[in-house]
């Protein structure tokens, strides 16, 4: 069975606006990594059409290595978007759901391979309601936004969970690995 993983960067006030964290190479490199070793990532229409800005790193490729290497990862990793207004997606390795969020989420979860990414604000809480994720690696970067959009808006029940690993890195920033308590 694979497991459902949200993977999502805040802030140290539960700002999750993709512009108010520390995007280096490290951090790159290790969201490179998590990439090449999901089987799909999930994503709402907004993240799906931020996230398309990593096409023009294939076309045209950064004097950054790990900004190239994300990019390339990014591209290749199957992509399910849902959404109620795209008609049609053309990124190659995307597809539109075709039916809704519950449905499509746990028959991937009980297909065989690799893990499954959520990667957009909407559907982690969307996914949280319905109980269905099995694992947060919140990425907890060292600023205060002072304002932005909280990760957590929006749920409905008091969930408990516990920490399995930290992961540190040199910028300051902190991934905790949580699970939902049983």
């Amino acid at each position: 069975m694979r497991k459902v993983i949200a993977a999502f960067n805040t802030t140290i006030d539960g700002n999750c606006d993709h512009t108010a964290g520390i995007a280096d190479e490290e951090l790159h490199q290790h969201y490179t990594s998590l990439m090449n070793n999901g089987g799909v990532i999930l994503y709402g229409r907004t993240t799906y059409q931020l996230m398309e800005y990593w096409r023009t790193f294939l076309e045209k490729p950064s004097e950054e290595k790990p900004m190239n290497d994300f990019a390339m990862a990014i591209d290749k990793i199957p992509k399910i978007v849902f959404s109620h207004t795209l008609k049609h997606v053309d990124w190659k390795s995307a597809k539109l759901a075709s039916r809704n969020l519950e449905e499509d989420v746990r028959e991937l979860k009980q297909q065989s391979g690799k893990d499954i990414f959520v990667g957009s604000r909407s559907l982690i809480i969307q996914l949280m309601n319905l109980n269905l994720i099995d694992e947060l690696q919140l990425c907890i970067q060292p600023v205060i936004a002072g304002k932005g959009l909280s990760l957590f808006e929006d749920i409905n029940d008091r969930t408990m969970f516990k920490l399995k690993k930290t992961k540190k890195f040199t910028n300051g920033a902190i991934i905790l690995y949580y699970e939902p308590a049983k």
